[in-house]
C-alpha cells in the first residue's frame, strides 16, 4: 500500500529502486497533498538511482544531527524542546526545500506553554541557533550546497554588574550564616557559577595542587575545565564540612540552592542595589581585568566558549590601563629639541 493513513496524516510506503524500503509521514491530512507527494519522493528516488543525482534529506534528519551534536550539554534538555517545536513546523519536508525567510516567518513568538507568554529576542534567537547548527550540520554532510540566512534578531545589551572589593567585604560580613560566607567568597575568588559551587564533589578538590573540576555534567557548556584555587579559596575549603561528598553542605547534607532570603538581606545591609548572586562572577572577571588577566587567559579560567563572551568585562574600568598611558608621549621630546636648538644658536652666535 503506497499511501496509507496512520493517525491524522498519511505516510508513505515505498520501495526504491536499489530495495531500500522508505516509509515515513507525509505530514498532511489530505490525500491528494499525500499522493503528490508519494509521486514527487518516487521520481526523486529515480533520479537518484538513474542519474546519479544526491539524495534528498529529510528534516528530521538534520534534527537529529543537532541532538546528537548537543549530547552531554548542560542545554540538551533545553534543545529538545527547541527540536519538538521545529520538528511541529518542517517534520517529513525535504531539507532543500526549506529557506531562509520561510524559517525566519515560523520562528516562534509565544511560549508553547499554557501561559503564550510573549518571548524575548534572546529566546527566539536561541531557537534559531538550533536549526541554523542543524542546517549547518547538514552542510558539512554534503546534504546541502549552503546554509539558509536567518536574520539575528537584536537583543539588548549584556548586563555587566560588579561590585569593588571594598563592597564585597561589607557584603560578606553582612551575612549570617557561616555557610553563606563561605560560598559567597568562593564566588568571588574562583568565578564559578551557582551550579557549579554546589555540585562541587570533594573527589573533585585537589588542594594540593590548587585545582578543582568543574565536571561535563555540571559545566554550562558541557565541557570540563579547571578551577584554579588561590591561597585564600583553600582557606575556604579547609573550613567546610567533610562529611558529605559535596564540599557545600549544611549539617551533612547537599545544598541545591543559596539561601536567597539570606543574600538579600545582606545585600540591603551593605547598601548594594541591583545585585544577584550571578553578578559575584562578574565580580570576578571585572577585577582580573582591572589587573591584567590577559582576555584569552580568563576566557579559560571562567569557562567562556567564545572570546567575545570575555570582552564585555574589557570596558568596566580603566585604571589598568594608567600604568601604560605613559609609554606614548611626544611633548616632552619636542621640549627638549628646542632647548637643544637654543644652545646650538647661542653657541653660533
Amino acid at each position: 500500500m503506497p499511501i496509507y493513513k496512520r493517525g491524522k496524516n498519511y505516510w508513505v510506503d515505498i520501495s526504491a529502486p536499489d530495495g531500500t524500503r522508505i516509509r515515513h509521514s507525509t505530514g498532511t491530512e489530505e490525500k491528494a497533498k499525500a499522493q503528490e507527494y508519494h509521486d514527487k519522493l518516487k521520481h526523486e528516488l529515480w533520479d537518484i538511482s538513474r542519474l546519479d543525482k544526491r539524495k534528498e534529506h529529510l528534516f528530521e534528519e538534520i534534527v537529529i544531527l543537532a541532538l546528537k551534536d548537543a549530547e552531554g550539554q548542560s542545554l540538551y534538555g533545553t534543545k529538545k524542546g527547541y527540536a519538538k517545536y521545529w520538528l511541529s513546523v518542517f517534520r517529513g519536508r525535504v531539507i532543500t526545500g526549506i529557506k531562509g525567510d520561510e524559517i525566519a516567518r515560523k520562528m516562534p513568538t509565544h511560549s508553547l506553554h499554557k501561559s503564550r507568554k510573549s518571548l524575548a529576542n534572546g529566546t527566539i534567537n536561541r531557537y534559531r541557533a538550533f536549526i541554523v547548527r542543524a542546517f549547518s550540520l547538514a552542510l558539512k554532510h554534503g546534504w546541502i550546497d549552503h546554509r539558509p540566512y536567518v536574520p539575528e534578531l537584536r537583543e539588548p545589551k549584556v548586563r555587566v554588574r560588579w561590585i569593588r572589593k571594598w563592597q564585597a567585604r561589607e557584603l560578606i560580613d553582612a551575612l549570617e550564616s557561616g555557610i553563606m560566607r563561605r560560598i559567597v567568597s568562593f564566588a568571588l575568588l574562583t568565578g564559578a557559577r551557582r551550579g557549579e559551587i554546589l555540585s562541587l564533589k570533594w573527589e573533585n578538590v585537589d588542594v594540593e595542587n590548587r585545582n578543582a573540576m568543574v565536571t561535563a555534567e555540571n559545566a554550562k557548556s558541557g565541557r570540563a575545565r579547571a578551577l584554579p584555587l588561590n591561597e585564600e579559596a583553600i582557606r575556604i575549603l579547609r573550613d567546610c564540612d567533610k562529611t558529605c561528598p559535596f564540599v557545600f553542605s549544611l549539617n551533612g547534607d547537599r545544598l541545591t540552592d543559596i539561601d536567597r532570603a539570606e543574600f538579600n538581606r545582606a545585600l540591603d545591609i551593605a547598601q548594594i542595589t541591583d545585585f544577584r548572586f550571578h553578578d559575584l562572577r562578574h565580580t570576578w572577571a571585572s577585577w582580573h581585568i582591572q589587573n591584567g588577566t590577559p582576555l584569552m587567559m580568563l576566557k579559560e579560567m571562567g569557562g567562556w566558549e567564545t572570546l567575545e563572551m570575555v570582552k564585555k568585562y574589557a570596558h568596566l574600568s580603566a585604571e589598568h590601563l594608567n600604568r601604560f598611558v605613559g609609554s606614548v608621549t611626544f611633548l616632552a621630546q619636542e621640549n627638549e629639541i628646542d632647548t637643544l636648538r637654543s644652545k646650538k644658536m647661542s653657541a653660533t652666535g
